[in-house]
């Protein structure tokens, strides 16, 4: 199926498999059947979405079926996207409407989100080599934003994505709820239960748990501005 045209071209670099990927092989035979059930889902690994200079990467764990996988925007058609860009518009992270539709007008601003695995796999279950084998375009997407300061992992397998992209042991950087980690390299990892509807259901998460970190995140990284990179102005 080809890429919508309301998806950035740019975003489709090396950090984004090609939409006929086959380096999971049942996640491949997943998205074939599903291609066939719904041709006119996006059914292809689900490009970044957001700022091309962000200051904040969000990590997801996979496309949901009828969500990403159907509209072809990440946490886009399904509750948590819900919960997600509801909590990014109230902290100032996005603008504009959220409508559950990749053609809504939605903007992310110093933000971009993407998922450890980008294709959807059965069951919202990744195994653990499909995790390994998508690493690389966590990896590559972290080296082509050189303007990222803060990375939030929304659950624990997009906390360890996180880290193997950034060649790190998990051992010293636990995961839990609202903890936040600095990283060699400067970076700030938060980490975040999954705004899932399970999780929130069950009361594992609820939205003012995740407006908390959200908004923490909006606080430590200050105004987000861009570095002032104008001459100074003679002094008299």
């Amino acid at each position: 199926m080809p890429v919508p045209e309301i998806l950035d071209a740019a975003l489709l670099r090396l950090d984004c498999p090609p939409a006929d990927c086959s380096l999971c092989p049942r996640l491949a035979g997943f998205r074939a059947a599903t291609r066939e059930a719904h041709p006119d889902w996006f059914n292809a690994p689900v490009p970044s979405f957001g700022d091309p200079e962000p200051a904040l990467l969000i990590v997801g764990l996979a496309p949901g079926l009828r969500g990403a996988n159907r509209t072809g925007r990440p946490f886009t058609g399904d509750y948590a996207g819900d919960l997600l860009y509801r909590t990014l518009l109230k902290s100032g992270f996005a603008t504009g409407e959220y409508g559950a539709d990749p053609t809504d007008g939605l903007e992310l601003r110093h933000a971009r989100i993407t998922n450890a695995v980008r294709c959807v796999p059965p069951q919202n279950k990744p195994e653990t080599s499909e995790i390994a084998a998508c690493g690389r375009f966590l990896a590559a997407e972290l080296r082509a934003s050189r303007s990222i300061r803060a990375i939030l992992a929304l659950g624990a397998i997009a906390h360890n994505a996180a880290l193997a992209a950034k060649g790190l042991k998990r051992a010293p950087y636990k995961f839990a709820h609202g903890a936040t980690h600095e990283l060699p390299d400067g970076t700030l990892l938060a980490d975040s239960y999954h705004c899932s509807r399970l999780n929130t259901n069950t009361g594992t998460l609820t939205p003012q748990m995740f407006e908390a970190v959200i908004a923490g995140l909006a606080e430590r990284l200050g105004s987000l501005a861009p570095p002032d990179r104008s001459p100074p102005t003679p002094t008299a």
